[in-house]
């Protein structure tokens, strides 16, 4: 009868351990979402004192049912920690893809093809706001890269007109010229829109209409470039 009730203790104590094991588990909002949309995680784990995200972009959080955004197209997968003291942990993964439509923006100089970095780039929905210099896109302003480029990302598949100034150069020129060559064409949804302007110093100092002064340059030429593979 004492071994009986030995072996009984045991396995009520197996049982026990058992029972303090975590499951790790979650759903999301949606797998398939867009630059900058809130991504809603539900976590449905069970026994378990504490949690760990990563969301595959270096952001991670300890909440329980947490809510994050990307910033970067691409695909990530998402890992859920559920820790039940200091040595029992389960994990729970999900694959997130991030959409995009993209517009990617070369600037550089017409006769000598060198990029102009740090070149500040604002788009416009209109040509209205563009010429009043309002209602600016996301209300967000965008520079080169040392290599003249600038990235833009979660755009909506439209026609966007490009203000491009620096403290040397501007598009302000050519847009009088012909509005046209400060446009883009209809974004590709979802795609990896490619264009490059080309811009070339005037001489002069002219005032922006937010009193700004800057020495003039024009954009004397924009063109749509074709996707291809990428290395950026």
């Amino acid at each position: 009868m004492k071994n009986l009730l030995t072996l009984s203790a045991i396995l009520m104590l197996l049982a026990s351990g058992c029972e303090r094991s975590p499951e790790a588990d979650f759903y999301v909002s949606s797998p398939v979402v867009e630059v900058y949309e809130s991504v809603y995680f539900t976590n449905t784990s069970s026994r378990a004192d504490y949690y760990r995200w990563n969301f595959g972009d270096g952001g991670v959080s300890s909440d329980l049912s947490p809510v994050h955004v990307y910033d970067i197209p691409g695909t990530y997968l998402v890992t859920l920690e559920a820790y039940q003291g200091s040595n029992e942990v389960d994990r729970s993964t999900m694959y997130i893809d991030v959409l995009s439509t993209t517009l990617d923006i070369e600037v550089l100089e017409y006769y000598d093809q060198y990029p102009v970095a740090n070149a500040s780039i604002v788009l416009y929905t209109s040509q209205y706001d563009w010429d009043n210099q309002i209602n600016t896109v996301y209300n967000m302003e965008w520079f080169t890269d040392a290599d003249g480029i600038a990235v833009m990302y979660g755009l909506d598949p439209i026609i966007y007109w490009v203000d491009i100034w620096h403290e040397n150069y501007d598009n302000y020129q050519l847009a009088a010229e012909d509005i046209n060559n400060v446009k883009t064409l209809p974004l590709e949804y979802h795609g990896y829109n490619l264009y490059t302007f080309y811009v070339d110093y005037v001489g002069t100092t002219i005032s922006r209409k937010d009193g700004r002064e800057v020495a003039r340059y024009k954009v004397v030429k924009a063109e749509r470039k074709k996707p291809g593979n990428q290395t950026r």
